[in-house]
């Protein structure tokens, strides 16, 4: 593994946040369906569930893209892959605002992600050489809370213009932002980086660590909960409560505030208290708050402080499982990172598909209910691994 040269001070200094930053555009590219479902359908002529299936198709093109390009571009110096992932979000946003129809909206998100899958895992493999080994915890975390940031910021602006300029201008903004990035990463990202070879024999290393399977399961259980309800979290809202634009808009910057707010929180603490305790607590949280969207549907106030109480959990576990992955095998770190973000995108089809079933079954009571049923088979299971290995655990 070549690290960071020693006289790369500044790129040390700034680089996390370049990366960061890219998770951010990485995020908003992820997520922004989410904010603007009803206008999808509305705009091109397709149902709600069939616009929430750019997320479902998505998520199954991620979750295969993010092992696989971690092997083709195992040996690509990361600058170089990282600023032309970059590019590729950029410009197939902007692609986006211009596509005519559900179709060719749907094929440039799919090969936008075929590409964009690769960016989590190898920022999150890139921060760990640029860092030593007692700030990897921390960095890590760090480095993805550019997804909290598309969250709590990111989201709720793409609601917010969606709803008055229409879903092209949103994707028009994050193009826009994508570029941005991309130029950051050129000026403070070091050049020379190279990770570690991932090859046939690391898969198998990988399959046969009884503990990077168990935490890759944590990961599925976690997102497949969260995304049961998230993904049609807009139009849900709206049909039991009936929420307006802006009021859905607030809850997703709840949520995302929140998100951003749990991150930071855990991201101080991991170092101190090790990442199996932090992962129990935020863990926590998350059951907590999706238990409370379930008993209070209906209710606007009390879904809110739930989804308050969820966002705390929502981007803070995950961050935790990469510090957890890490630990566990420091030598297989790129590839079952990678592997965490695949899985991650498993839980987003997996949560996504049932979502949008029980919401075309118009099922809307329930999808809070099957969210609680994941996420409490997720704490279960997080709370069998406190003898793994980890650092500090």
């Amino acid at each position: 593994m070549k690290n960071l040269p020693e006289d790369s001070r500044a790129g040390r200094r700034f680089a996390p946040t370049a990366l960061m930053l890219g998770n951010l555009v990485t995020g908003c590219s992820v997520l922004a369906p989410a904010g603007m479902l009803i206008e999808l359908s509305s705009d091109l002529g397709v149902t709600v569930h069939t616009a929430g299936l750019l997320i479902t198709f998505g998520a199954v093109v991620l979750c295969v893209g993010s092992p696989l390009t971690a092997w083709l571009t195992s040996r690509i110096e990361r600058r170089t892959l990282l600023t032309a992932t970059l590019a590729v979000f950029a410009l197939a946003n902007a692609a986006s605002a211009f596509a005519p129809d559900y179709a060719t909206l749907l094929v440039i998100r799919l090969i936008m992600l075929a590409v964009g899958a690769l960016y989590t895992p190898q920022a999150a493999g890139t921060a760990a050489l640029i860092v030593p080994p007692d700030k990897r915890g921390g960095t890590i975390a760090y480095v993805f809370l550019g997804w909290s940031l598309a969250a709590a910021v990111g989201l709720p602006l793409i609601a917010f213009m969606t709803s008055h300029y229409g879903w092209r201008a949103a994707h028009g903004s994050i193009g826009v932002i994508g570029t941005l990035s991309f130029l950051l990463l050129v000026w403070r990202l070091p050049a020379g980086l190279i990770g570690a070879r991932v090859d046939l024999k690391t898969w198998t290393e990988v399959g046969r660590n009884r503990a990077i399977i168990v935490l890759l399961l944590i990961t599925t259980l976690q997102m497949s909960g969260q995304f049961v309800v998230f993904t049609f979290m807009g139009p849900l809202l709206v049909k039991l409560t009936h929420a307006g634009p802006d009021a859905v808009g607030l809850v997703f910057a709840i949520y995302g505030i929140c998100g951003f707010i749990g991150v930071v929180i855990a991201s101080r603490i991991v170092d101190i208290w090790g990442a199996y305790k932090t992962s129990v607590l935020f863990t926590v949280l998350l059951l907590t708050g999706i238990t409370g969207w379930a008993l209070t549907a209906g209710v606007y106030p009390l879904m809110a402080c739930s989804v308050a109480i969820w966002g705390l959990g929502f981007a803070s576990t995950n961050s935790m499982q990469q510090v957890r992955l890490v630990g566990a095998a420091p030598a297989l770190a790129s590839a079952s990172v990678s592997l965490n973000t695949s899985v991650l995108y498993v839980g987003q089809a997996v949560g996504s598909a049932i979502g949008g079933i029980l919401y075309s079954r118009d099922l809307l009571h329930g999808s809070g209910y099957a969210a609680m049923v994941f996420v409490a088979l997720a704490l279960i299971t997080v709370i069998s691994t406190r003898d793994f290995g980890t650092t500090r655990n």
